[in-house]
Protein backbone atom coordinates (compact mmCIF):
# COMPACT_ATOMS: atom_id res chain seq x y z
CA UNK A 1 0.00 0.00 0.00
CA UNK A 2 1.24 3.33 -0.72
CA UNK A 3 2.39 5.61 2.54
CA UNK A 4 -0.17 8.11 2.37
CA UNK A 5 -0.65 8.38 5.83
CA UNK A 6 2.99 8.58 6.31
CA UNK A 7 4.04 10.45 9.72
CA UNK A 8 0.41 10.70 10.68
CA UNK A 9 -0.74 9.49 14.13
CA UNK A 10 -4.61 7.91 14.47
CA UNK A 11 -6.68 6.68 17.53
CA UNK A 12 -8.41 4.07 16.48
CA UNK A 13 -11.92 3.38 18.93
CA UNK A 14 -13.19 -0.26 18.90
CA UNK A 15 -9.80 -1.52 17.23
CA UNK A 16 -10.07 -5.11 19.06
CA UNK A 17 -11.59 -6.86 16.83
CA UNK A 18 -14.00 -6.16 12.78
CA UNK A 19 -14.09 -3.17 10.92
CA UNK A 20 -12.07 -1.41 14.05
CA UNK A 21 -8.89 -3.57 13.70
CA UNK A 22 -9.20 -3.58 10.05
CA UNK A 23 -8.80 -0.12 9.65
CA UNK A 24 -5.92 0.15 12.25
CA UNK A 25 -4.37 -2.73 10.32
CA UNK A 26 -4.70 -0.32 7.28
CA UNK A 27 -3.51 2.72 9.03
CA UNK A 28 -0.61 0.65 9.48
CA UNK A 29 0.26 -0.52 6.02
CA UNK A 30 -0.34 3.37 4.83
CA UNK A 31 2.46 4.45 7.38
CA UNK A 32 0.75 5.95 10.12
CA UNK A 33 1.85 5.24 13.90
CA UNK A 34 -1.49 3.98 15.48
CA UNK A 35 -3.03 4.03 19.15
CA UNK A 36 -6.44 1.64 19.59
CA UNK A 37 -8.46 1.32 22.19
CA UNK A 38 -10.51 -1.29 23.31
CA UNK A 39 -12.96 -2.12 26.80
CA UNK A 40 -11.60 -5.49 26.80
CA UNK A 41 -7.61 -5.84 27.84
CA UNK A 42 -7.05 -8.97 26.32
CA UNK A 43 -8.69 -8.64 23.28
CA UNK A 44 -6.85 -4.91 23.03
CA UNK A 45 -3.53 -7.00 23.64
CA UNK A 46 -4.24 -9.33 21.25
CA UNK A 47 -4.96 -6.83 18.25
CA UNK A 48 -2.20 -4.94 19.23
CA UNK A 49 0.31 -7.74 19.03
CA UNK A 50 -1.11 -8.37 15.80
CA UNK A 51 -0.89 -5.05 14.13
CA UNK A 52 3.23 -4.73 15.40
CA UNK A 53 4.38 -7.33 12.98
CA UNK A 54 7.22 -6.11 10.60
CA UNK A 55 7.93 -3.09 12.91
CA UNK A 56 4.44 -0.96 13.05
CA UNK A 57 4.02 1.81 15.54
CA UNK A 58 0.91 0.93 17.25
CA UNK A 59 0.23 1.21 21.15
CA UNK A 60 -2.81 -0.13 22.69
CA UNK A 61 -4.78 2.02 25.61
CA UNK A 62 -7.64 0.19 27.27
CA UNK A 63 -10.28 2.97 27.49
CA UNK A 64 -14.07 3.17 27.77
CA UNK A 65 -14.97 5.92 25.04
CA UNK A 66 -18.47 6.62 26.79
CA UNK A 67 -16.29 8.15 30.11
CA UNK A 68 -14.43 11.38 29.44
CA UNK A 69 -11.46 10.86 31.68
CA UNK A 70 -10.84 7.33 29.38
CA UNK A 71 -10.76 9.83 26.32
CA UNK A 72 -8.82 12.18 27.45
CA UNK A 73 -6.15 9.34 28.46
CA UNK A 74 -6.39 7.84 25.22
CA UNK A 75 -5.26 11.08 23.09
CA UNK A 76 -2.64 11.97 26.03
CA UNK A 77 -1.10 8.62 25.69
CA UNK A 78 -0.77 9.13 21.82
CA UNK A 79 0.98 12.36 21.88
CA UNK A 80 2.96 11.14 24.70
CA UNK A 81 3.86 8.04 22.29
CA UNK A 82 4.23 9.24 19.03
CA UNK A 83 2.79 12.87 18.73
CA UNK A 84 0.27 15.16 17.91
CA UNK A 85 -2.81 13.26 17.16
CA UNK A 86 -3.89 13.72 13.37
CA UNK A 87 -6.10 11.20 12.35
CA UNK A 88 -9.49 10.25 14.91
CA UNK A 89 -11.87 7.10 13.98
CA UNK A 90 -14.76 6.67 16.43
CA UNK A 91 -15.54 3.20 15.25
CA UNK A 92 -16.37 1.97 18.89
CA UNK A 93 -20.07 0.98 18.62
CA UNK A 94 -22.64 -1.59 20.16
CA UNK A 95 -26.48 -2.51 18.77
CA UNK A 96 -27.50 -2.30 22.19
CA UNK A 97 -30.68 -4.24 23.67
CA UNK A 98 -33.33 -5.55 20.53
CA UNK A 99 -36.70 -5.53 21.33
CA UNK A 100 -40.03 -2.90 21.26
CA UNK A 101 -39.13 0.07 23.10
CA UNK A 102 -41.46 -0.63 25.78
CA UNK A 103 -39.96 -4.18 25.98
CA UNK A 104 -36.18 -3.23 26.44
CA UNK A 105 -34.31 -2.55 29.80
CA UNK A 106 -34.35 1.43 29.75
CA UNK A 107 -30.43 1.55 31.61
CA UNK A 108 -28.99 -0.98 28.65
CA UNK A 109 -30.69 1.31 26.01
CA UNK A 110 -29.36 3.95 27.59
CA UNK A 111 -26.07 2.75 27.91
CA UNK A 112 -26.08 2.06 23.84
CA UNK A 113 -26.56 5.70 23.88
CA UNK A 114 -23.61 6.49 25.93
CA UNK A 115 -20.91 4.57 24.07
CA UNK A 116 -22.66 5.16 20.38
CA UNK A 117 -22.97 8.65 20.11
CA UNK A 118 -21.06 10.31 23.70
CA UNK A 119 -18.10 8.56 22.94
CA UNK A 120 -17.71 9.85 19.52
CA UNK A 121 -18.50 13.33 20.81
CA UNK A 122 -15.90 12.97 23.76
CA UNK A 123 -13.18 11.58 21.77
CA UNK A 124 -13.82 14.49 19.50
CA UNK A 125 -13.96 16.90 22.31
CA UNK A 126 -10.43 15.41 23.24
CA UNK A 127 -8.18 15.74 20.17
CA UNK A 128 -10.15 18.66 18.47
CA UNK A 129 -8.16 21.75 20.71
CA UNK A 130 -5.07 20.41 19.31
CA UNK A 131 -6.33 20.09 15.93
CA UNK A 132 -8.12 23.37 15.61
CA UNK A 133 -4.24 25.02 17.30
CA UNK A 134 -2.26 23.27 14.18
CA UNK A 135 -4.99 24.17 11.95
CA UNK A 136 -4.95 20.68 10.83
CA UNK A 137 -6.96 17.11 11.34
CA UNK A 138 -9.24 14.48 9.96
CA UNK A 139 -12.19 12.81 12.36
CA UNK A 140 -13.85 9.58 10.60
CA UNK A 141 -17.16 8.99 12.32
CA UNK A 142 -18.49 5.27 11.57
CA UNK A 143 -22.31 5.70 10.52
CA UNK A 144 -24.33 2.60 9.35
CA UNK A 145 -28.00 1.32 8.24
CA UNK A 146 -29.45 2.68 11.19
CA UNK A 147 -28.29 6.84 9.86
CA UNK A 148 -30.34 6.51 6.99
CA UNK A 149 -33.44 4.10 7.30
CA UNK A 150 -35.82 3.03 10.34
CA UNK A 151 -34.69 0.05 12.27
CA UNK A 152 -37.35 -1.13 13.68
CA UNK A 153 -36.21 -2.95 17.44
CA UNK A 154 -33.09 -1.99 17.21
CA UNK A 155 -33.94 1.93 18.21
CA UNK A 156 -30.64 3.01 20.16
CA UNK A 157 -28.47 1.80 17.50
CA UNK A 158 -30.56 3.39 14.86
CA UNK A 159 -30.95 6.52 16.97
CA UNK A 160 -27.29 7.31 17.89
CA UNK A 161 -26.51 6.91 14.17
CA UNK A 162 -28.57 9.52 12.67
CA UNK A 163 -27.38 11.71 15.69
CA UNK A 164 -24.11 10.78 14.66
CA UNK A 165 -23.85 11.93 11.21
CA UNK A 166 -26.11 15.35 11.88
CA UNK A 167 -23.44 15.55 14.54
CA UNK A 168 -20.63 14.76 11.39
CA UNK A 169 -22.25 17.45 9.58
CA UNK A 170 -22.90 20.12 12.22
CA UNK A 171 -18.93 19.78 13.51
CA UNK A 172 -18.12 20.26 9.28
CA UNK A 173 -19.53 23.54 10.04
CA UNK A 174 -18.09 24.51 13.12
CA UNK A 175 -14.64 23.35 11.51
CA UNK A 176 -15.03 25.17 8.49
CA UNK A 177 -12.00 27.02 7.63
CA UNK A 178 -10.16 25.56 10.58
CA UNK A 179 -8.28 22.95 8.20
CA UNK A 180 -10.38 19.83 10.25
CA UNK A 181 -12.46 17.53 8.18
CA UNK A 182 -15.22 15.68 10.00
CA UNK A 183 -16.78 12.86 7.85
CA UNK A 184 -19.23 9.97 8.32
CA UNK A 185 -18.76 6.76 6.73
CA UNK A 186 -21.46 3.77 6.00
CA UNK A 187 -18.95 0.17 5.76
CA UNK A 188 -21.87 -1.62 3.95
CA UNK A 189 -23.11 -5.04 5.98
CA UNK A 190 -20.48 -6.33 7.94
CA UNK A 191 -20.26 -10.25 9.24
CA UNK A 192 -18.84 -8.92 12.49
CA UNK A 193 -19.71 -10.17 16.32
CA UNK A 194 -22.80 -7.44 15.90
CA UNK A 195 -24.23 -9.52 13.12
CA UNK A 196 -23.69 -13.04 15.77
CA UNK A 197 -25.92 -10.43 18.42
CA UNK A 198 -28.76 -9.87 15.87
CA UNK A 199 -28.91 -13.56 15.33
CA UNK A 200 -28.54 -14.67 18.52
CA UNK A 201 -31.48 -12.42 19.51
CA UNK A 202 -33.71 -14.35 16.74
CA UNK A 203 -36.82 -12.99 15.42
CA UNK A 204 -39.05 -12.61 18.02
CA UNK A 205 -36.57 -9.82 19.28
CA UNK A 206 -35.47 -8.35 16.14
CA UNK A 207 -38.24 -8.74 13.94
CA UNK A 208 -39.00 -11.34 10.89
CA UNK A 209 -37.70 -9.28 8.30
CA UNK A 210 -34.18 -8.06 9.64
CA UNK A 211 -33.32 -11.80 10.93
CA UNK A 212 -33.88 -12.90 7.46
CA UNK A 213 -31.98 -10.11 6.46
CA UNK A 214 -29.27 -10.90 8.84
CA UNK A 215 -29.44 -14.49 7.64
CA UNK A 216 -28.77 -14.09 4.06
CA UNK A 217 -26.05 -11.58 5.10
CA UNK A 218 -24.09 -14.24 7.13
CA UNK A 219 -24.81 -17.07 4.33
CA UNK A 220 -23.25 -14.82 1.40
CA UNK A 221 -20.39 -13.18 3.90
CA UNK A 222 -21.67 -9.82 3.97
CA UNK A 223 -19.82 -6.96 2.27
CA UNK A 224 -16.15 -7.36 3.90
CA UNK A 225 -14.26 -5.44 5.55
CA UNK A 226 -11.77 -3.77 3.36
CA UNK A 227 -13.90 -1.69 1.42
CA UNK A 228 -15.04 0.32 4.56
CA UNK A 229 -11.07 0.21 5.61
CA UNK A 230 -9.94 1.72 2.40
CA UNK A 231 -12.37 4.60 2.55
CA UNK A 232 -11.29 5.19 6.08
CA UNK A 233 -7.45 5.71 4.51
CA UNK A 234 -8.87 8.30 1.83
CA UNK A 235 -10.38 10.32 4.47
CA UNK A 236 -7.36 10.26 6.94
CA UNK A 237 -4.94 11.15 3.88
CA UNK A 238 -4.24 14.10 2.20
CA UNK A 239 -6.34 13.24 -0.67
CA UNK A 240 -9.15 14.14 0.94
CA UNK A 241 -8.11 17.53 2.34
CA UNK A 242 -11.56 20.13 2.29
CA UNK A 243 -14.05 17.54 1.74
CA UNK A 244 -16.12 17.38 5.07
CA UNK A 245 -19.36 16.76 6.04
CA UNK A 246 -20.11 13.97 4.15
CA UNK A 247 -21.62 10.46 4.59
CA UNK A 248 -20.20 8.28 2.38
CA UNK A 249 -21.16 4.55 2.00
CA UNK A 250 -18.20 2.24 1.06
CA UNK A 251 -19.77 0.98 -1.35
CA UNK A 252 -22.16 2.36 -3.37
CA UNK A 253 -20.49 5.95 -3.78
CA UNK A 254 -17.53 6.48 -6.17
CA UNK A 255 -15.63 7.82 -3.40
CA UNK A 256 -12.12 8.17 -4.77
CA UNK A 257 -12.63 10.49 -7.55
CA UNK A 258 -14.48 13.15 -5.02
CA UNK A 259 -11.13 15.11 -4.99
CA UNK A 260 -11.79 15.63 -8.93
CA UNK A 261 -14.96 17.65 -8.00
CA UNK A 262 -14.49 19.03 -4.46
CA UNK A 263 -15.68 22.13 -4.81
CA UNK A 264 -18.70 21.13 -6.82
CA UNK A 265 -18.99 18.48 -4.02
CA UNK A 266 -18.99 21.15 -1.43
CA UNK A 267 -21.01 23.57 -2.80
CA UNK A 268 -24.16 21.43 -2.72
CA UNK A 269 -25.72 19.05 -0.17
CA UNK A 270 -24.96 15.80 -1.75
CA UNK A 271 -23.90 12.43 0.58
CA UNK A 272 -26.11 14.57 3.41
CA UNK A 273 -28.86 14.24 5.74
CA UNK A 274 -31.54 16.21 4.66
CA UNK A 275 -35.33 16.14 4.17
CA UNK A 276 -37.10 15.21 1.02
CA UNK A 277 -39.82 18.31 0.27
CA UNK A 278 -42.64 18.02 -2.41
CA UNK A 279 -40.45 19.49 -5.21
CA UNK A 280 -38.07 16.93 -4.77
CA UNK A 281 -40.94 14.04 -5.85
CA UNK A 282 -42.33 16.25 -8.68
CA UNK A 283 -44.84 17.74 -6.00
CA UNK A 284 -46.35 14.41 -4.53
Amino acid sequence: MTQTLADRVAVVTGASRGLGLEIARAYVAAGAAVVVTGRDEATLSDAAGTLRADGAQVEAVRADVSVPEDCARVVGAAEDRFGPVTVLVNNAGVYGPMGAIEDVDWGEWARAIEINLYGPVLMCRAVLPGMRARRYGKIVNLSGGGATAPLPNISAYAAAKAAVVRLTETFAEELRGSGVDVNAIAPGALNTRMLDEVLAAGPDAVGESFYAKALQQRDSGGAGLERGAALAVFLASADSDGISGRLLSALWDDWATLPERRDALMAGDVYTLRRIVPEDRDGA
